[in-house]
């Protein structure tokens, strides 16, 4: 009985691994890919958190969003409110696309739509070039 449990909590978690892995996968192909500049607070990292947190979005909801934007954006930071200001904006591509290929191809419009220290909640943000760092992972 104890050895049967064990595997079902086993199994659970191996399940609850794969989702995170597969957001991050698909969001760092095409990161990869883009020709985004600033990989550490340019447009680069707002792509990757909106892109990341549309998918999130579409799949499981917008509430799904705003847990893991409390868990990891909660420092204060400047740059921890660009994210969790672009993670916002990526949650409402996801809840309102009506297929998934709609996503990136519609968080990269808001991405090219996006500025420096925007103030617009509906526009994506970063901070300026000189405060860009070189990286593309979380």
């Amino acid at each position: 009985m104890k050895r049967k449990i064990f595997r079902r909590i086993v199994l659970f978690a191996l399940l609850l691994s794969i989702y995170p892995a597969c957001v991050i996968a698909f969001t760092l192909s095409h990161v990869i890919r883009s020709d985004f500049q600033g990989g550490r607070h340019g447009p680069l990292d707002a792509y990757r958190h909106a892109l990341a947190s549309a998918t999130v979005s579409y799949t499981l909801g917008e509430w799904a969003v705003s847990l893991t934007t409390w868990i990891f954006e909660s420092t204060g930071k400047e740059s921890n409110a660009m994210d969790i200001h672009n993670n916002r904006i990526g949650a409402k591509i996801g809840s309102r696309a009506k297929s998934f290929a709609e996503l990136e191809p519609t968080v990269r419009q808001a991405i090219a739509n996006g500025e420096v220290a925007a103030t617009n909640t509906a526009t994506i943000t970063w901070l300026s070039p000189s405060r860009w760092r070189d990286g593309i992972l979380w």
